[in-house]
């Protein structure tokens, strides 16, 4: 590549070390393209032939987030291999929500100085995610802005296109009293509520390190700094089988608002409480910051990723389908008359 400017250079962007990140980034790049027919990483625009054997009415699904405030544990601890992964899980796991697969990603990163390494290291998560989201990482924009962020600092978003049978696609009016609701385990905080986190642990001025007890052998960084679990797999194989009468991610907002959003008007989720397995790090931030139970459940996921309704007489074969695709999953409530949109009890 011969394309240099001094000039530029000295005004802080290095475009030779744009080149060099991407060269670094095409061996993670590469292990993606295994899941489409796709063009090489490169050129102005990603290309994907989608496959549309069965499908009679195609839809496209997107959806767009990017990691927030948690990217703050990853400078703290200078480790940036793992928000790839977050970035890929908020997008992809909403998109699943309507029954859509992905097909495809790209990520934005703005730093305030490209060092190739650690945009390689970056963009290395965010093929793991894709990896595991069966989805090809077809492009993407790397911007180095100096003066507009610190030069050890970045922002990561990205958006994810899906696509899913107009038959196959999850219609919430089908929510009726008596369906199961069933919880599929989180791995931890997941990428939401990290303003309050780091208020309440005061991360820059504690020590990130130390195994701690009552985080189960962990050090408060690797508990904050844990990926977003993806539910692409899992939820694949649940609708070769069946179609829910809803799936919802639970992300920012927790409980109170995402559950109420796929449910139709006078149907309200009936969540047992003591059904749920709470995860030591929403106990010990809780703790920590003196957080009301409410405020807990309207803000984390408090251990439960997803939620998928289904028919009570499909709730057994639901289960061994998701558990058996390696997931934690279990009962946690069901679908009762009102209009609360949510009642947590026990």
């Amino acid at each position: 590549m011969k394309s240099q400017s001094e000039s530029y250079k000295e005004a802080g962007v290095d475009i030779t070390s744009g080149y060099r990140a991407v060269e670094l980034m095409k061996e993670h790049v590469g292990k993606t393209m295994k899941f489409g027919n796709t063009a090489p990483v490169g050129g102005f625009g990603g290309l994907l032939q989608p496959d549309l054997t069965g499908m009679s009415e195609p839809i496209l699904v997107s959806g767009t987030d990017g990691v927030g405030t948690k990217l703050k544990l990853a400078f703290l601890q200078d480790k940036h291999d793992t928000v790839g992964i977050d970035c890929v899980a908020m997008c992809v796991n909403d998109i699943i929500c309507v029954g859509a697969k992905p097909l495809f990603f790209l990520d934005y990163i703005a730093c305030g100085k490209n060092v190739p390494e650690k945009i390689a290291s970056i963009v290395k998560g965010v093929a793991d995610g894709c990896i595991q989201s069966e989805c090809c990482l077809i492009g993407g924009e790397t911007a180095e802005m100096p003066g507009f962020y610190p030069e050890d600092e970045y922002d990561l978003a990205g958006f994810a296109v899906g696509i899913v049978d107009k038959s196959k696609v999850i219609d919430i009016e089908k929510v009726s009293e008596g369906d199961v609701i069933i919880g599929i385990a989180s791995s931890g905080i997941h990428s939401n509520g990290y303003s309050l986190v780091r208020k309440v642990f005061d991360v820059e001025n504690v020590d990130l390190t130390a195994k701690r007890d009552d985080l189960g052998g962990k050090s408060l960084g690797e508990a904050l700094i844990e990926p977003t679990k993806i539910y692409v797999k899992p939820m694949t194989e649940l609708f070769k089988e069946m179609t829910p009468h809803a799936v919802m991610h639970i992300t920012g907002g927790g409980f109170y608002e995402n559950i109420p959003r796929a449910l139709p008007e006078g149907m309200t989720a009936k969540i047992d409480k003591n059904s749920l397995e709470i995860p030591a790090i929403f106990k010990v931030l809780a703790e920590t910051g003196n957080i009301p139970e409410r405020d807990m459940f309207n803000t984390y996921n408090m251990g439960i990723g997803m939620t998928v309704v289904v028919p009570r007489e499909d709730s057994e074969r639901a289960l061994e389908i998701i558990n058996g695709a390696g997931e934690k999953a279990y009962v946690i409530g069901e679908i009762v008359k009102g209009d609360e949109g949510v009642i947590i009890e026990g």
